[in-house]
């Protein structure tokens, strides 16, 4: 039997013999999804624990799919199953409050010297204005680094991948929504710093690890993470400025 005989058997009869099938088939993208992200939120969740909440993804995907869209399972199911790593993420609530409140700091320092520069905003420009070294900078860029880009990521999952892929499911107002929420972030990429955008462009599109990057770039990981948590907070600017926001 082929995998389109056992769809069309699962969606016809919704019998829970051929849902295991699928789920046995494809229990493999969650895999995948949570082995990318355990590179990034690793100290802070186990490899077993995000493979749980994937599967949970996974099963819903499965449930909502239409096997009529011209659109492949594969790139519907990890949107789904990230979302689900990502919102279980966020309900465990590991982050601790100082962590927002610095990223929050850096997020409105960005923004301030965006509109007063009007000019691409440096490591250098903020610690001026903090009245800090740039070391400290990046020691903060780092440490906030997890946290902007879960944030960034929630906001992905609710308001872009989730409609990029489920567009008749939304209204009229979605679409715009989308279609503004998809321009706005490519001017704001096209605003990056070069190694900005390709951090930005490694990370989203190859799929890299930060390690890898590094390698590419000939930078540490570390560094990659504080190039990555700048890019994310620039980003996130442009979001907030036609009133979308993710915090």
């Amino acid at each position: 039997m082929t995998i389109d005989d056992i769809w069309e058997k699962f969606k016809k009869d919704n019998d829970i013999y051929y849902k295991q099938q699928l789920i046995e088939r494809y229990v493999s993208l969650v895999k995948i999804v949570a082995g990318r992200m355990y590179n990034f939120y690793g100290g802070n969740v186990e490899f077993e624990e995000l493979i749980g909440f994937g599967v949970f993804g996974l099963i819903d995907a499965i449930d909502k799919f239409d096997i009529n869209r011209d659109l492949k399972f594969e790139t519907y199911a990890q949107i789904r199953i990230r979302g689900s790593m990502i919102d279980s993420l966020r309900k465990l609530d590991w982050i601790p409050r100082s962590l927002r409140r610095k990223s929050k700091q850096y997020e409105q320092i960005i923004q301030q010297l965006e509109n007063k520069l009007s000019r691409k905003v440096t490591e250098e420009d903020i610690a001026d204005a903090l009245e800090v070294t740039v070391e400290e900078v990046q020691k903060t860029l780092s440490e906030i680094s997890t946290f902007n880009v879960i944030s960034f990521e929630e906001l992905l999952s609710s308001k872009g991948d989730y409609h990029l892929v489920n567009k008749s499911e939304g209204t009229p107002e979605d679409s715009y929504t989308d279609k503004e929420i998809k321009e706005v972030l490519k001017h704001s990429i096209d605003e990056l710093q070069e190694k900005e955008k390709l951090v930005i462009s490694m990370y989203y599109y190859d799929e890299l690890t930060y390690k890898e990057i590094g390698d590419v770039l000939e930078l540490s990981e570390s560094r990659i993470s504080q190039i990555h948590s700048k890019a994310i907070l620039k980003m996130k600017n442009s979001l907030t400025k036609i009133g979308i926001n993710s915090w």
